[in-house]
């Protein structure tokens, strides 16, 4: 296997055409709760893998358009999983995702891999680009990949600075407050004719008034997607992401 610098290299340039970013990396060399790899050993490291604002959004367009179905009932999901399991069997890794089990800590790898923390929408929040990433999923090695463990109390979180705090208030039904996301009031919302005019046109109306990382955010077609991702395991029940 490669040397780590020039693994991560590899990778990088790998993803690249996608886009999608090797977002941090995270030794887990002896912890207990480390994830397994195909082989049924234990990952040393993981590579955390995702975009970074509206990045990925052509690259999967352009393959969603390629597809007789559209990608299925979860096309983003499935198109993660293409890319990133041809990666992975590249370069001798094991690929994780966010709707596999056994599910795995991703927020908690994220915060230790870039110190981030969470905003009051529950997603994680970048120094740079706010609100306006994710994570498409991990790659665990069975190598110790030697990056400079991260001390997190470095990274400024935004949302300690921000006085105004317009998330809080933005939201139509106050489904967005301090002590957490009432999924219940924004799924009656996003069922009303306002819902569908507002959020599900446009985004989320907490998330766009953040106003960390603004030229980072997704595309129209993009929030519009995600909206109806949303509201469709809204419907069934389920808790956002």
């Amino acid at each position: 296997m490669s040397a780590p610098s020039a693994l991560l290299d590899r990778i990088s340039d790998d993803l690249a055409p996608h886009g999608l970013f090797a977002r941090g990396v995270l030794c887990l060399d002896g912890e207990t709760s480390a994830p397994r790899l195909a082989d049924g050993t234990t990952a040393r490291s993981v590579v955390l893998i995702g975009p970074i604002g509206g990045s990925l959004w052509p690259a999967f367009e352009h393959w969603r358009a390629t597809q007789s179905d559209r990608g299925g009932d979860h096309p983003l999901d499935a198109w993660s999983k293409q890319i990133l399991n041809a990666v992975a069997e590249t370069h001798g890794a094991t690929a994780y995702f966010p709707s596999d089990q056994p599910y795995q800590p991703f927020q908690a790898w994220a915060k230790q891999a870039e110190g981030l923390k969470p905003s009051p929408l529950g997603i994680l929040m970048h120094p740079q680009f706010g609100l306006w990433h994710s994570y498409r999923g991990a790659l665990g090695f069975s190598q110790v990949l030697d990056e400079e463990p991260l001390k997190a109390d470095t990274v400024s979180h935004a949302c300690d600075h921000c006085v105004d705090k317009p998330c809080l208030s933005r939201c139509p039904v106050n489904a967005i407050s301090p002590a957490g996301f009432d999924v219940r009031a924004c799924r009656a919302h996003l069922a009303t004719e306002a819902g569908q005019a507002g959020c599900m046109q446009n985004g989320c109306l907490a998330r766009n008034a953040c106003p960390v990382g603004e030229a980072f955010r997704y595309p129209g077609p993009q929030l519009r997607f995600h909206m109806q991702a949303l509201g469709h395991m809204q419907a069934l029940g389920s808790a956002p992401e």
